[in-house]
């Protein structure tokens, strides 16, 4: 049963406008890190935009369980196992946990090495020395708060994580001002001070979120019920997060594997791609909250049994995040420059971001469509067809053809950038047509005709050509049924 209000907790723009507010406070926090990081020098820059696509890297190994969990806790909750939910909720935790503790213990002891490897100029090395080895050394605060968040997130309480953003960016951005420049009678430590300045806004955020997820399902988590293990849940965390993970890992270490490509042509194009990824972010933060707010509600959906709208969820979804992510690249564009001269006032890398920026125009709409087709796909199980399609794309579209017009071409970041476009493309036709295909959706149509056939025929309600007609007997079912477990539409 889907009561009136969990319907309206699960609608499209319910679930959206926190996410935005939630993501484009981190998109603020990113940014103002830029700009103050900027006062110090280009070279920190590079430093804390090459650093931070290590971090997302690394971040691959423990969001295959968060992932995971945060999808099987909507369905749960959409088919009405909160215990089973509860449980998912404390197994992403505890596992998330013990893995960031083991990336953190890395980063503290390998800095210098990490970086040489990823072929990161010599004379950034102490710079990058200072900054992996502490920011590095609180990864588990982030595997904390990436499952602490994702399960809350996906309980429908989507306010809460957005009530921490706003917490985080207050803190971190007064921290960064006095650790930097030496404010308010703190020490002057430059980078060092960022640095200090994440950790401590992190460790702040856990505390919060791990206070509001004992209290985000029905019955309050207590500390005790943290070592609970069920290896069959467990199982399913793994089956449908371990292709996530994949998928992610394609994508972060192919923008890694870029990031080296980048540092191999040299420290000003390094530069120009750190602050064209911070106006990037802008440009999708609200087709990036509907995607995302898309995944929790087709999952919940798919956990109701409710295919049909599902199907349409995704695409309504998918055309208002084109028609924002439009218009936001567009205005970044026109704007571009005096936006750069806030970051840099290096002459070479305002102009080599301001030509990126055109490419962006072409860019941005193949993120959104790509994104928003697989978190649809992943929100009902698909994961292993988002997977395979990353995995090929991206290694021989966006890494292997970027290094060969990028680096051996010599076409330099607008070589790079040009296969970066076609990859999102290629990947969204890819989900485009398996969408279409419906695959997942008619998998859990016919187990809920196995199952009880009355639930199936809540699908005729939306789409009377989708099921065979039923006799006399179990129409009156289905009527009872539709009008007591769905009283009120899913819709934006």
């Amino acid at each position: 049963m889907m009561s009136s209000s969990a319907s309206r907790k699960f609608t499209l723009w319910a679930l959206a406008w926190p996410i935005f507010i939630e993501v484009f406070l981190q998109f603020l926090l990113g940014a103002a890190d830029t700009l103050m990081v900027s006062r110090i020098s280009d070279d920190a820059v590079a430093v804390v935009g090459f650093s931070n696509q290590l971090f997302n890297a690394l971040t691959t190994l423990f969001v295959t369980v968060s992932s995971g969990a945060g999808i099987l806790i909507a369905q749960r909750i959409g088919a009405r196992k909160q215990e089973d939910a509860r449980t998912l909720g404390i197994m992403a935790v505890s596992v998330s946990f013990i893995v960031g503790l083991l990336i953190s213990i890395g980063l503290i002891i390998f800095p210098n090495e990490i970086a040489s490897s990823l072929q990161l100029p010599e004379k950034l090395l102490p710079l990058a020395h200072t900054y992996i080895s502490f920011v590095g050394g609180g990864m588990v605060l982030i595997a904390l708060m990436a499952a602490l968040s994702t399960s809350i997130r996906n309980t429908g309480n989507t306010k809460g994580p957005m009530y921490i953003a706003i917490g985080m960016n207050i803190v971190h951005i007064a921290l960064n001002y006095a650790f930097i420049f030496g404010a308010f009678g703190f020490p002057k430590w430059g980078l060092l001070g960022v640095s200090v300045s994440t950790v401590m806004v992190r460790l702040l955020a856990v505390i919060v979120l791990f206070y509001m997820f004992l209290h985000a399902f029905e019955r309050k988590i207590r500390i005790r019920d943290l070592k609970i293990f069920e290896r069959k849940l467990f199982g399913e965390i793994i089956r449908i997060g371990w292709p996530l993970g994949v998928n992610m890992s394609c994508w972060v270490f192919s923008q890694l594997a870029i990031f080296s490509f980048i540092a191999i042509i040299g420290a000003e194009e390094l530069a120009a791609r750190t602050y064209m990824n911070t106006l990037e972010s802008f440009c999708f933060l609200l087709g990036y909250s509907f995607a995302l707010a898309l995944q929790i509600q087709v999952a919940h959906l798919f956990g109701a049994g409710l295919t049909r709208e599902a199907y349409r969820t995704a695409f309504r979804a998918i055309w208002i995040g084109l028609a924002v992510v439009i218009v936001n690249a567009f205005l970044i564009y026109l704007f571009g420059s005096q936006l750069l001269g806030l970051f840099t006032k290096d002459k070479d890398i305002i102009a080599l971001g301001v030509s990126l920026l055109g490419l962006n125009l072409l860019l941005q709409p193949a993120k959104m469509i790509n994104m928003g087709l697989s978190n649809a796909l992943n929100a009902v199980g698909d994961t292993r067809y988002t997977m395979w399609i990353a995995m090929a794309s991206m290694s021989i579209i966006a890494t292997g053809l970027s290094y060969l017009l990028g680096v051996s071409a010599g076409w330099g970041l607008i070589g790079i950038y040009a296969c970066m476009i076609v990859d999102e493309y290629v990947r969204g036709a890819l989900s485009f047509f398996r969408w279409r295909g419906q695959k997942f959706l008619r998998l859990r149509e016919d187990s809920l005709r196995g199952r009880a056939p009355s639930e199936s025929y809540r699908h005729e309600a939306a789409d009377p050509d989708s099921c065979r007609r039923p006799t006399d007997q179990q129409s009156g079912e289905a009527s009872i049924s539709v009008e007591a477990r769905n009283p009120s539409p899913v819709n934006l």
